[in-house]
């Protein structure tokens, strides 16, 4: 019963692990602005390159279609995840009484 216990924490663990997404790891690093120097009668001034945003701009119904079909997919693994658990264990259940029969 002790391992039965062990399986089905561990099932439960790997599956709240694969479903859970850190919001940090996609965190996009911070860039330095540009700064450009003119020299105009020996007085030095700065001048701001002109920045671009700092990555492609992403449509939000995109966004959410991509994470919407990311959350389905995630939902059907999980289900096959815990069925076969559930069928291994159920094998194990079956084995440990045919071998007390014998």
């Amino acid at each position: 019963m002790g391992k039965l216990r062990g399986l089905v924490l561990v099932g439960v663990l790997g599956a709240v692990l694969f479903t859970a997404s850190p919001a940090s790891a996609f965190a996009e690093p911070v860039r330095p602005a540009v700064v450009t120097m003119t020299v105009a009668h020996a007085s030095p001034v700065l001048v701001p390159a002109q920045t671009q945003p700092p990555g492609p701009v992403l449509d939000p119904a995109q966004t959410d279609k991509a994470n919407t079909e990311k959350t389905k997919n995630k939902l059907i693994a999980g289900f096959i995840a815990a069925v076969l658990l559930g069928t291994v264990i159920w094998g194990r259940k079956i084995r440990s009484k045919k071998a007390k029969k014998s």
